[in-house]
């Protein structure tokens, strides 16, 4: 999930009329017109409905059940982004496809990615790697940049910010080495979560043995979405957790470039 940018679902209520087991339909949470934080330029951002993960820090966790949300045909969100062309084309942006988990609908979010690339239109997905390389595959295809969203590279405290298992995470970063496909690694930078240096190495040197990673994006801690918690009445334990310092980001930026990493 896009962690940087903090957007309201769309006003337009759900469409019950349309059956969601056409792959020309999806369910999506919200989408972003003029989003400048999710890929290069100013870009289209859909985020999908569902995710298989749990983070303590999401600030959309009204995106996960995959029944909520909005349904909506390939055709109306291609009819939307193309009143953005102009901003793309000049930016060097275009659309990126985030969530929820993207890979969740792999078959409306190849059509969208292959009717945008038709089109001209730069694609990315913004993924947790939280699937099979199988379902992954076709959609890769007509994707051009992938957001990879590596939480932690220590699996147990991977699993203690997601509930689920980094294996698949793995798995899915190298088959993206394999294929060569350009990716940005995006890690956020929680304190007294993710901010052990001896992880943070580790990951370093990890991405070290991947050659197609273009640069890691160091996202840090915030609290935006904690009222969307306290709606759902969910459990929100990062409560008392602060924002890292500058002092604390200009430390995890250093171990990155230390091993030849580009970041920002």
């Amino acid at each position: 999930m896009s962690y940087s940018t903090l957007i309201h679902p769309t006003t337009t209520p759900q469409n019950p009329e349309i059956p969601t087991n056409s792959p020309l339909i999806g369910t999506i949470h919200s989408w972003e017109s003029c989003g400048t934080v999710d890929g290069p330029g100013i870009r289209f951002v859909i985020f999908t409905q569902g995710c298989p993960l749990r983070c303590l820090y999401c600030h959309n966790p009204d995106s996960r059940n995959p029944k909520s949300g909005r349904a909506i045909t390939v055709d109306e969100l291609i009819s939307e982004i193309g009143k953005y062309r102009s901003y793309m084309r000049f930016s060097g942006g275009g659309i990126t496809i985030s969530g929820g988990e993207p890979l969740m609908q792999p078959e409306f979010v190849q059509e969208i990615c292959r009717r945008c690339q038709e089109m001209g239109i730069h694609t990315a997905i913004d993924t947790s790697g939280c699937a099979s390389l199988k379902t992954a595959a076709s959609v890769l295809d007509f994707v051009d940049l992938v957001l990879l969203d590596i939480k932690s590279f220590n699996p147990k405290t991977y699993f203690k910010v997601t509930n689920v298992s980094l294996t698949p995470t793995i798995k899915f970063a190298r088959y993206l080495h394999a294929i060569h496909k350009p990716t940005w690694i995006r890690y956020v930078l929680v304190p007294n979560l993710t901010d052990n240096l001896t992880d943070i190495h580790e990951l370093c040197q990890f991405i070290t043995t991947l050659s197609n990673i273009e640069k890691v994006q160091i996202l840090p801690f915030h609290k935006m979405g904690e009222y969307k918690w306290q709606e759902l009445e969910y459990d929100y334990q990062l409560k008392d957790t602060l924002p890292p310092t500058a002092a604390q980001l200009t430390e995890v930026v250093e171990i990155f470039k230390s091993y030849d990493i580009p970041v920002s």
